[in-house]
């Protein structure tokens, strides 16, 4: 399993890159997302996923680890395969394809080429929870982006409470209380709703 690649960018295309290292060059496919960070880079460090099938290995890289994560989420997805999770990796920022799929907003995973109804719904069922779970609250909340209430979600479930539950006490403080100080004071109404 090769888990990374460091070196040097000796070709770079929207699709494909070549990473030389130890006097080999690899060919890493990315996405439009990898390949706008990396463009500019001549020394960078991929991180990888080799993807073996009958037929061919190939590997499959990302600027980011967060990436690598969701990528092999979505090709955990039955019916689901790299070239169309890179696709949706490219068509779509990856917080904004984790947001979609933890609000199972269809219409925005239906966007990707290839994946129509039925798989935008598998791929909802099969990752929401698996996000929700792998999430801090500090990147996918159900509120309007407000800080101050992801920072809360964030320490409510640090503190053990379900992602879910907390989010509804804090809509549910927001909403009677108004304007709320501080991320302090909306934590601590928080967990005397609990």
């Amino acid at each position: 399993m090769i888990s990374y690649l460091k070196g040097t960018l000796t070709f770079k295309s929207p699709t494909y890159l070549i990473v030389e290292t130890g006097g080999v060059g690899y060919q890493v496919f990315v996405s439009l997302n990898t390949y706008s960070k990396v463009q500019h880079l001549q020394q960078t460090l991929i991180h990888t996923i080799h993807h073996v099938t009958e037929t061919a290995h190939t590997l499959y890289g990302f600027a980011e680890e967060s990436e690598k994560e969701l990528f092999t989420h979505l090709i955990s997805v039955s019916g689901v395969g790299p070239a169309t999770a890179r696709l949706a990796l490219s068509s779509i920022e990856p917080l904004e394809l984790k947001k979609a799929i933890v609000h199972e907003d269809l219409a925005t995973l239906q966007r990707v080429k290839g994946v129509g109804a039925k798989s935008a719904k598998r791929i909802v069922l099969e990752l929401k929870d698996k996000l929700i779970k792998l999430d801090d609250g500090s990147t996918i909340s159900a509120g309007s982006g407000n800080t101050d209430k992801e920072e809360a979600l964030s320490a409510l479930v640090a503190l053990g409470f379900n992602k879910a539950t907390a989010e509804k006490a804090i809509d549910k403080i927001v909403r009677s209380e108004g304007t709320i100080e501080s991320v302090e004071q909306l934590i601590k109404l928080s967990l005397k709703s609990l």
